[in-house]
């Protein structure tokens, strides 16, 4: 069974272009990607400054994309992440967020994510406060459908190490008190889940009453660490056993638009194929796919390089791939010259900011 597939555009560093954002739409969505969730760190109406209105031409851009989804045949939905409205949620909070709310139903979403991800969370009564966000949320909103990212969207300990101490049975509690209509997301065993199994996707399910809408952290690149690196690989670790486990498989986009259809086409063929599926066959035809043969060819020769090894560590083979790269007349090899170039670098200082 194949679940829901759709695109989360919810990574830290440089956001993506109008154009590419509606390139991606119409080249994936006659491959199964129903949905957008537009949610960049990046943009600041979402996330720091989300009390504030958006500028008109900025309002008129995400409009046109919004309106754009739709005649595409593909959900349009906004994450919403009010920067640490759960810290200080005392009274007088509803007013600014019903504002809000009004802003975002003018591009008449599909779906409404209110995120609370990376962001502190060491509180005791955490998700009393977050479920009743997310409830007047759902109360104010014109979206059909609400979703929730708690913080501490996975088992990973990183979580409690950056964002504090997560309390005692957090998620049961979210579970439980959110309305059973709202979705809830859950990125795995580790943030950036190098598997997903059914048994412990229904392990999940009970604990939040709900099956889990997967926020997939492949093939995004962000952050210092992963920045240094190109996800290209065919996804793997995601048996299409798990499909009737999960309400949506979203996958978290990398910071290349052109590039990030490698992977997402093989994550397709791997819920139609089943356990016929492999991941290195399904990369080889994405990739000719997405790059034409030749193209194609070089990344798949120079495939460790790219993914593995990492910007710093290239050495001399940076230059020698650059020069390589720069000779294809390919918006793909414009990308990877311009991460050889470090444009998409992701240092720590701006994910603090974001």
């Amino acid at each position: 069974m194949t679940p829901p597939l759709g695109l989360i555009e919810g990574f830290f560093g440089r956001s993506w272009r109008w154009g590419e954002r509606r390139s991606a739409v119409a080249a994936l969505a006659p491959h199964g990607y129903r949905f957008y969730l537009y949610a960049p760190k990046a943009d600041p109406y979402l996330r720091r400054r989300w009390q504030e209105r958006y500028p008109q031409a900025e309002f008129e851009e995400l409009f046109a994309f919004a309106k754009f989804c739709k005649s595409e045949g593909v959900r349009f939905g906004i994450g919403l992440s009010p920067f640490e409205l759960h810290v200080h949620s005392g009274a007088g909070w509803q007013a600014p967020l019903a504002r809000k709310l009004a802003e975002l139903d003018l591009f008449r979403p599909h779906d409404l994510a209110i995120l609370f991800d990376d962001m502190r969370g060491d509180i005791a009564d955490l998700a009393e406060r977050q479920a009743a966000i997310v409830h007047f949320a759902a109360e104010h909103s014109n979206a059909r459908r609400i979703i929730c990212c708690p913080s501490y969207y996975s088992d990973d300990p990183i979580l409690d190490t950056v964002f504090g101490d997560r309390p005692p049975l957090y998620l049961e509690q979210l579970g439980r008190l959110l309305d059973s209509a709202v979705e809830i997301m859950w990125t795995g065993e580790e943030v950036c889940a190098r598997e997903y199994s059914p048994g412990h996707l229904a392990i999940v399910a009970e604990r939040l009453q709900r099956k889990p809408f997967l926020w997939d952290n492949y093939p995004v690149n962000d952050g210092t660490r992963m920045s240094q690196h190109l996800h290209l690989r065919g996804f793997s670790g995601r048996p299409a056993a798990i499909g009737d486990k999960l309400s949506a498989h979203g996958i978290n986009l990398a910071s290349q638009p052109i590039l990030s259809r490698i992977p997402a086409l093989t994550l397709a063929e791997s819920y139609a194929s089943g356990e016929d599926y492999h991941y290195g066959e399904a990369f080889e035809r994405a990739a000719r796919a997405v790059l034409g043969d030749a193209l194609a060819e070089r990344v798949r020769s120079d495939l460790a390089a790219l993914q593995d090894v990492g910007l710093d560590r290239l050495g001399q083979r940076r230059a020698t791939l650059r020069k390589r790269y720069a000779e294809y007349d390919h918006p793909a090899a414009r990308e990877i010259v311009a991460w050889l170039d470090g444009y998409w670098y992701v240092d720590d200082d701006l994910v603090k900011t974001q």
